[in-house]
């Protein structure tokens, strides 16, 4: 069951990682390089106009806002943190599958599997 996280992302903190996406982004980075992390992003495409992205990497950009939770680290970069300000980054794992889930206010629609995003 996923957790709910009742705070809310501040200027300090302006993307939340929950606990469970924190354990899971630990779990997947056993099987990677020492030092892995998870760098979580923003393309243009998919059928609302934006699509989420997550990609392993082993360099952080300096300018990458870096979340740190539970031993996960995960980066956003300065263009996709535009899009992502304010979201919750969560994993949830129930009968319909598992996967990583972005509650973004921002974003003024959706696709049905909640891959893609308009703002």
């Amino acid at each position: 069951m996923s957790e709910v996280i009742s705070e809310a992302a501040t200027e300090a903190q302006p993307v939340i990682l929950t606990e469970n996406a924190a354990r899971r982004v630990v779990e997947i980075m056993k099987t990677e390089a020492p030092g892995s992390m998870l760098r979580v992003g923003v393309d243009g495409g998919g059928c609302s106009g934006f699509t989420y992205t997550y990609n392993v990497v082993t360099e952080r950009e300096p300018d990458d806002l870096v979340l740190e939770r539970e031993g996960a680290t995960v980066l956003v970069d300065q263009i996709s943190l535009e899009y992502l300000r304010g979201c919750q980054i969560d994993f949830i794992d129930d009968l319909m599958g598992r996967m990583f889930k972005i509650s973004n206010p921002s974003a003024t629609a959706s696709c049905g599997c909640g891959s893609s995003f308009a703002v």
